[in-house]
């Protein structure tokens, strides 16, 4: 039997007593009053050695046990901090040192009563006076100094981690803070939220492959949806809505590496009598927001780069950037010349990409040198099927994406609202997918009715969390609490073929 197994074993046998003693392991309430953070914002300025007359009532995981014999502490976390609890004979009743040596360990949900002191090292303190034991913990937290090292195991199970890692916990108290800073930007702006249909007949909206799905209900194939209702919240717009915006889950069927998931929450708004230049200064007041008021700080760092996003923001164009850098005229190069470029470049692509395609492979190889912030406009037609074109050159559409450390955080421009010209693009895409782009787009015919009623002119813009995780300088997949894993018999599986041969 190994030390787990022995560990295990004893606190099942004490699981068994207590109930034999008619103490119930898992009570199904705790009546806290106080919290770790308030009592220590509370008594910043206790003396050393001081006590607070009344009694606290405080609940959380013991993450830490040591008995010295006449003094017992526990450090006691409640889910937004730390404080020491203390039971020292005189100031405890027996009984319940007693039943704290016996019956608790590391690891126990706790609800304490007692007074709060600050001992002569300066520790702030719950003397405890009651003790109940709230959930008798049955397998024993990873080591505290060590924690999970394999990380497998520590995405797998996040929750041990959190609980061990105060960074990572902090972490995800920061993305809550993120999404809601972001949400109050926009209501405070008459930004009304909507939620718009997740199963849909037709995955529009973007370019990507879409997960599909069975409606049993409807005996329906569907699709779950690849943006944050962008053609549901341009309708909005037909209906009079002049803002809106959602934040929500989306589904690609894609790639996944440090950038990319395929389940990942994104916000996209569009906003009535609006174009892409306006829209570009409101987001960049919203990031500049975001980094203030989440990190307190405008300056961040991203694999090999740095920028400040608190600076004044540069534009750029599309074709010149990339006529600049690789000194090729997208506009004028064939479809064999910007072929060629990227075999000379190394970059992989399927020979049945169109133009546009081909033009996002270039325009990203530039993209990659880019520390920004900035933003790329002059997208050619080809690459932005939802756009409207610029009037001052019909090659070239008004959108706007916000390039930071090498990578798109962000896209917006002035919305297509010509049902005919829009008509026209979502046959270019039907081709497309016919000749065998599985990200092309649907061709949506409920859409393009919808805007023959009419729809004003209106910016949309959307971004996904991949912006929080640039903030955070970490794996997209670190900054999702619950990662979507293999199953675990398929991992234990395809080890025992490789340990076998």
């Amino acid at each position: 039997m190994g030390r787990q197994d022995e560990i295990v074993a004893e606190r099942i046998k004490k699981l068994h007593a207590l109930r034999k003693l008619k103490i119930n392991p898992y009570p199904n309430t705790f009546d806290v009053q106080d919290s770790s953070r308030a009592l220590h914002e509370k008594h910043a300025k206790l003396k050393n050695e001081a006590y607070v007359k009344g009694t606290v009532k405080i609940a959380g995981r013991l993450t830490s046990v040591r008995d010295l014999g006449k003094i017992a502490f526990g450090t006691l976390y409640d889910g937004v901090g730390t404080i020491q609890v203390v039971l020292q004979e005189k100031e405890t009743p027996e009984k319940i040192r007693e039943f704290f040596k016996e019956f608790v360990d590391m690891g126990d949900f706790v609800g304490v009563t007692g007074n709060v002191f600050r001992t002569k090292r300066g520790e702030l303190s719950v003397m405890v006076e009651k003790l109940e034991l709230l959930t008798k913990s049955l397998l024993p937290l990873p080591d505290k100094f060590h924690g999970i090292v394999d990380d497998e195991e520590r995405l797998r199970k996040r929750y041990l981690e959190i609980i061990t890692n105060p960074e990572t916990r902090e972490t995800f108290v920061r993305k809550s803070k993120f999404w809601e800073t972001m949400r109050s930007f926009l209501k405070e702006r008459g930004f009304l939220e909507v939620e718009t249909p997740v199963l849909e007949n037709s995955a529009g909206g973007a370019s990507a492959t879409p997960f599909a799905t069975h409606h049993n209900a409807l005996n329906l194939d569907v699709y779950l949806r690849i943006s944050m209702g962008e053609l549901w919240q341009k309708k909005c717009m037909v209906a009079g809505y002049p803002r809106t915006f959602e934040i929500g889950r989306q589904f690609r069927n894609e790639g996944m590496d440090a950038e990319h998931l395929q389940d990942y929450t994104q916000m996209e708004f569009y906003w009535g009598y609006a174009n892409y230049e306006m829209g570009m200064s409101l987001v960049e007041a919203l990031y500049k927001t975001l980094a203030k008021e989440v990190y307190g700080k405008t300056k961040f760092s991203y694999g090999e780069h740095e920028f400040d996003i608190g600076k004044k923001w540069s534009v750029i164009d599309y074709a010149d950037t990339i006529k600049k850098e690789l000194k090729i005229d997208i506009f004028n190069a064939t479809k064999q010349e910007m072929e060629k470029k990227l075999r000379e470049l190394k970059q992989e692509f399927a020979p049945t990409l169109e133009r546009g395609r081909l033009m996002d492979l270039l325009w990203k190889v530039c993209r990659k040198k880019i520390a920004g912030p900035v933003f790329l406009t002059g997208q050619p037609v080809e690459v932005s099927p939802l756009a409207k074109r610029n009037p001052s050159d019909s090659r070239k559409v008004e959108q706007f994406q916000i390039i930071l450390a090498g990578t798109e955080m962000g896209n917006g421009y002035s919305e297509l609202n010509d049902p005919f010209d829009q008509e026209e693009r979502f046959q270019e895409q039907r081709k497309m997918k016919e000749a065998g782009d599985s990200e092309a787009q649907e061709h949506d015919e409920s859409f393009v009715e919808a805007l023959k009623y009419g729809m004003p002119p209106t910016c949309g813009f959307g971004v996904s969390e991949r912006l929080f995780s640039l903030f955070e300088n970490k794996p997209i997949r670190e900054c999702v609490i619950f990662p979507l894993m293999r199953p675990l018999e398929e991992i234990k599986e395809k080890h025992e073929v490789k340990k076998n041969g």
